[in-house]
């Protein structure tokens, strides 16, 4: 009896996965057109449904001893899917009347409006993670206990049936913004992503990256760094790229050389700096795009010459690395058999048309002005007539294919649609009772109107907020709780949400809590602290970066194009000389004095201004005259 109630969830979540992909793709393609409410209250109905039959309540060995993986887990499973439907179909049935009545609601609303906000808190904490969960409990109980707090952060309060009713039957709350971009950009570009992949987008990157690099020094890392820069991209999450890409570039790393815990950083690092890579600079991108009111355009823009240094950056360490380690030149054989990737057959270019081509078009669709939708939407259906028409696939294996994508693209975006939701609460209230305005008065009162102090202040903030958070919620909650800080302090509103994103993303490689290198450390069977302290050595350039965003804002795209190309040059060198002064070898072994000399060269080059450029450059130089080559190779026993 279990079991044949197991298989049949498993066929109800398939099924319900892919009607909710073909939903989107059919609004996406002009076939349904619905009102935003009504996209927004199927595809958070949906994504808890799925969220509540595949997650348990426990992880599996607690399931076990609470019995609740028996039939009455089940049922409890049951009653909380029951309980999303129920209430879908009840917001469905009523956001009509309540837009037309100008938000009148009935005591109904806000009570259902509850169990909605319950569901969205469990099913954070589930999917997501307890810091999400929690994070999110404290902003939704502020209204409730606001009059009873002291000095700044006291305040009227209001009822649970007004709190309810807002953050349910508005666009202001669950349903607001963050859940729209889940349900329209977000989505689109998961199911794009499990097209790829479906249809062998990996085996091509593989070997377009191993072509790249197989007759280079260090070449498996470097394979992992490009890989893992292309599949990142598309994945939008940290974690999740170690968990598909590390499986294979890790163990590549320590047959080649490198020490268990360094293949599990390097891993971490690259998997971490896809989000930041345009074109598909992962979910949080797209909605800071639509917070910031800009298009998404100007966000891959700004944010190109920053991923571009960050990935030098970490080219640069992988090669100096091998160097102090002695690793040589591959003989460019293809990995053994087993690793989960092989070269496509035939010429790889022509291999490759089915995937460049339609990356190509979903840029130039989107740098023309296309929305990202639309633009995903154009590559995928281009995408699936060259897979056609170069594959050749039977029918039944194309059908067969194309649904097992729609399956996952839509089980891709669960965790990320009820992050959306749960910030969705934290925004809601910041609006309602007005502790948004509150926290950034005291991050600029503590800063006493400095911006340099205030930037730090936001790093640190951001940097434990972010802890133990995917991207997306680690950036909804900086962009609502901290970026207006900025802002209020006349920083540009680009550069201050590109600076609470970049701690975003770099927060899953932040220790004590970094959930990409948590995940590295395990497939490099290596020690967590280990991996997750190298990872953040090997990424110290994306910690300094953000700063830079406020005192040269070339490296954003924003001034003249000299002096977007000197920020460039400069920022290169500087990349360099971090990586140098983090390895520590220039020419040989370097010693503590040296590797801080080469970071404070590193600092000035960033540092946008003539003056320190030329400081930089003429630091660098003599530590390069002074530091000669060792006769001998004894690099190879530096750990």
């Amino acid at each position: 009896m279990g079991s044949a109630l197991l298989r049949a969830n498993a066929m109800a979540v398939r099924w319900t996965a892919i009607a909710l992909g073909v939903f989107h793709l059919l609004n996406v393609g002009g076939v349904l057109v619905l009102s935003t409410m009504q996209i927004r209250l199927v595809h958070l109905g949906a994504v808890l449904v799925l969220l509540f039959a595949t997650t348990p309540a426990f992880e599996p060995g607690r399931e076990r001893r609470t019995g609740a993986g028996t039939g009455v887990g089940i049922a409890i499973r049951a009653l909380f899917v029951a309980a999303a439907v129920g209430c879908t179909a009840y917001l469905l049935s009523r956001w009509q009347a309540i837009a037309f009545s100008g938000g009148m609601t009935e005591p109904m609303d806000a009570w259902v409006g509850l169990v909605v906000i319950l569901l969205v808190l469990e099913g954070a904490r589930r999917r997501v993670g307890l810091a999400l969960a929690l994070i999110t409990l404290v902003f939704f109980l502020y209204p409730f206990i606001s009059p009873y707090l002291p000095g700044i952060l006291n305040s009227r309060g209001y009822g649970v049936e007004r709190v309810a009713a807002f953050l349910t039957t508005t666009t202001e709350g669950v349903y607001g913004i963050p859940l729209g971009v889940s349900a329209t950009y977000i989505v689109m570009f998961t199911i794009f992503g499990a097209f790829l992949s479906v249809f062998g987008a990996g085996n091509f990157f593989f070997a377009l990256s191993r072509r790249f690099t197989r007759s280079m020094r260090a070449a498996s890392a470097k394979t992992a760094v490009l890989f893992s820069a292309f599949l990142g991209m598309i994945s939008g999450s940290a974690a999740g790229n170690v968990a598909v890409t590390g499986t294979l570039t890790i163990p590549m790393m320590k047959r080649e050389g490198y020490h268990p815990h360094q293949a599990g950083a390097i891993e971490a690092v690259v998997s971490t700096g896809g989000q930041i890579m345009p074109p598909v600079m992962g979910a949080a991108a797209f909605i800071m795009a639509e917070i910031i009111g800009r298009p998404y355009a100007e966000v891959m823009e700004a944010a190109l010459i920053p991923a571009l240094l960050f990935f030098l950056s970490i080219l640069l360490i992988v090669h100096l690395q091998a160097m102090k380690l002695g690793i040589g030149k591959a003989d460019g054989a293809p990995p053994p058999e087993g690793e989960g990737l092989t070269e496509p057959e035939g010429p790889l270019l022509v291999a490759g048309i089915p995937y460049v081509l339609p990356f190509a078009t979903l840029v130039g669709l989107m740098v023309s002005g296309y929305s990202p939708f639309k633009a995903s939407f154009a590559a995928l259906g281009l995408l699936l007539v060259l897979c056609a028409v170069m594959q050749r696939p039977k029918p039944s294996v194309f059908l067969s294919k194309a649904l097992k994508a729609i399956e996952q693209g839509a089980m891709a975006v669960v965790p990320i649609a009820v992050a959306c939701a749960a910030a969705g609460i934290i925004s809601g209230t910041l609006a309602m009772s007005g502790l948004g305005s509150k926290i950034s008065s005291m991050i600029v009162l503590a800063s006493g109107g400095v911006p340099l102090i205030a930037l730090v202040l936001t790093m640190l903030v951001a940097v434990v907020l972010g802890m133990g958070l995917p991207t997306t919620a680690a950036y909804l909650i900086l962009a609502t709780v901290v970026a207006p800080a900025l802002v209020k302090m006349d920083v540009p509103l680009m550069t201050a949400h590109m600076f609470v994103f970049f701690y975003g993303c770099i927060s899953t490689i932040t220790p004590p809590v970094a959930l990409a290198s948590y995940v590295a450390a395990s497939i490099a069977d290596s020690s967590i602290s280990k991996v997750s302290w190298t990872a953040f050595r090997y990424g110290l350039t994306s910690y300094i970066l953000p700063f830079m965003f406020f005192f040269g804002p070339a490296l954003l795209m924003q001034g003249t194009t000299d002096q977007i190309l000197l920020a460039a040059a400069s920022g290169v060198i500087s990349v360099f000389c971090f990586a140098a002064g983090i390895v520590g070898w220039l020419r040989r072994p370097l010693g503590p004095a040296a590797r801080a000399l080469l970071i404070v060269a590193g600092l000035m080059l960033l540092y946008q201004t003539m003056l320190t450029d030329l400081l930089g450059l003429a630091l660098l130089a003599g530590l390069f005259v002074v530091l000669r080559p060792e006769p001998t190779a004894e690099a190879g026993r530096v750990a």
